[in-house]
């Protein structure tokens, strides 16, 4: 009684408004209102995860078990808010939020089973400090918190941060994150299904360049996950 009396104190206070619509949020509402969740362009990936579009951005480059996407991103949406949030306005809590409720909807896909490691795509260390976390980090807390599966957040790192690929070509995508990523034990992967988590996918560079620093173990299997997918 007194926690819920408290949070409707709070809430009168300093109002939550949905990360989309800037609507106020009820007590039972995280980030996204009902209505912007009903209507959060989703993919439906999870259903068949070895062969979607996002999938298919690494036939023949990466060896992936499963691939999805939450929501498809357009740069300028509505929906935009979500990653922009995330990334640029200092709100973590949405990346844990959004990851629990990725946890939720794909568990009942079946896209976990099997996977016996999280690993977030991991930030430069100076990226990171100027943001204060990483948001594939806070994704991935999210999804642990619903499947009980573990986070692996240091178990590759990155070396360099050489500049924003927001307005990079494919091609442009893969030279800037080429050999940026490092193992730091290897063994303790060995034989695991490893989750890789990203916030967004555009061309796949990023986890494709992470994914192969993580083959080098050799007794892997890797499958990808994010929050958005750009529409092609």
């Amino acid at each position: 009684m007194k926690n819920s009396l408290w949070h409707r104190l709070l809430d009168l206070i300093a109002p939550r408004l949905c990360v989309v619509c800037g609507r106020r949020l009820s007590l039972t509402e995280q980030v996204l209102c009902a209505s912007c969740n009903v209507h959060l362009p989703r993919t439906g990936y999870q259903w068949n995860a070895s062969d979607n579009v996002m999938a298919r951005l690494f036939w023949g480059i990466v060896p992936v078990e499963r691939a999805a996407a939450l929501f498809y991103y357009e740069a300028g949406s509505r929906t935009a808010n979500i990653l922009y949030d995330l990334k640029y306005h200092d709100h973590p809590e949405i990346g844990v939020t959004m990851g629990q409720l990725v946890g939720r909807e794909f568990s009942e896909a079946g896209f976990f089973d099997g996977i016996d490691l999280i690993v977030p795509v991991p930030l430069a260390r100076q990226r990171q400090r100027h943001r204060g976390y990483n948001q594939s980090q806070c994704i991935a807390e999210g999804i642990s918190r619903v499947t009980g599966l573990p986070v692996g957040n240091h178990v590759v790192y990155r070396t360099s941060f050489k500049q924003s690929q927001t307005r990079m070509g494919r091609w442009e995508r893969q030279e800037n994150v080429q050999g940026v990523f490092k193992l730091t034990d290897a063994p303790a992967l060995q034989g695991h299904h490893i989750l890789l988590v990203d916030d967004v996918v555009t061309t796949g560079a990023t986890l494709t360049a992470c994914a192969h620093e993580l083959l080098t173990v050799g007794d892997v299997k890797l499958s990808f996950l994010s929050l958005g997918i750009t529409k092609t």
